[in-house]
């Protein structure tokens, strides 16, 4: 069975100061989405899956699923506010989405074999699919067994502002046993790469250091489990109106209660994307030095 590629394209941007998701930034107009779905089928993957929302729907369709459509088989799922479980409200006054964990739970109905997740404004290179394609293929049949792709932190910095990345536990047998958020991390002019703590001091994180941006791989059984933890988050949460529900926070609680195991599968490859405007520049000349050394051609699709 071909593994699925679920790509997270719901967000709204506020920090790129648009629909970062939809911006041109190949030679040839291409988005960072495109990359990813031309590296996923040469990587052997079967269908391809956007999570976004309805206000955006139709350019969406007319801009990035037409060009797939002969190409390998595609699906649309939406994540809005009200999608929430049985005898849960919609909360009044919120505009912010519920978060990663969440967006994946809208694909439960469409989603029936080993799938990777991905963000859509990341650029993760030909290796990442390759060794995503291969591990979720072994998973087929492995209900709680899953991996992830983690990047060296010093390959997923950016120029233009701090970052958060999830740091990485990996026990000695290649297993996650834990993701921990640190914020606004950022290389000193040292070399050194800090983040902040929660009281404000720094601390020091390895050059080489695991981190996850967010490349999951799963069996179908991940939706049952994440269904239960999002009904555990809507009932404690005590910001209603900014409080999220993460991706992590389902694999840090199965890894602990022994419900799963989470292979790590380290990439050399340079992460880059967008978060912020002045990301766009670095980025289009990211794509135009593949094209030109030949890793990709000048259009894609």
């Amino acid at each position: 069975m071909k593994p699925t590629l679920f790509i997270l394209a719901a967000g709204m941007g506020s920090r790129y100061g648009g629909l970062k998701q939809l911006d041109g930034l190949g030679p040839s107009g291409e988005t960072i989405m495109d990359y990813s779905v031309y590296d996923a089928i040469k990587a052997g993957f079967g269908k391809i899956v956007f999570v976004i929302r309805h206000d955006f729907e139709q350019e969406f369709r007319d801009k990035v699923v037409s060009k797939y459509e002969d190409k390998i088989p595609v699906e649309v799922v939406f994540q809005e506010l009200d999608r929430l479980p049985e005898g849960f409200a919609p909360v009044e006054g919120r505009t912010k989405p519920w978060g990663t964990g969440h967006a994946v739970l809208m694909a439960k109905d469409v989603i029936k074999e080993p799938f990777a997740v991905i963000n859509a404004d990341d650029y993760y290179g030909p290796d990442t699919f390759r060794i995503l394609g291969e591990a979720l293929r072994e998973m087929d049949g492995k209900e709680d067994e899953y991996c992830m792709v983690g990047f060296r932190i010093g390959n997923t910095l950016f120029e233009n502002g701090g970052v958060s990345r999830g740091h990485c536990s990996v026990s000695p047998e290649g297993h996650l046993t834990g993701v921990t958020e640190r914020h606004n991390i950022r290389r000193e002019a040292d070399g050194r790469i800090i983040y902040e703590q929660p009281d404000g001091a720094c601390g020091e994180i390895p050059e080489d250091a695991s981190v996850s941006m967010n490349v999951w791989g799963f069996t179908p059984g991940y939706f049952k489990y994440s269904e239960k933890f999002f009904v555990d988050f809507l009932k404690g949460n005590k910001d209603p109106m900014k409080g999220e529900f993460y991706i992590p926070t389902v694999v840090n609680n199965l890894i602990a209660d022994g419900t799963i195991t989470l292979k790590v599968m380290q990439t050399p490859s340079k992460w880059f994307g967008v978060t912020y405007a002045a990301d766009r520049e670095t980025t289009v000349e990211e794509f135009a030095r593949l094209v030109k050394e030949g890793v990709y051609p000048a259009k894609l699709f």
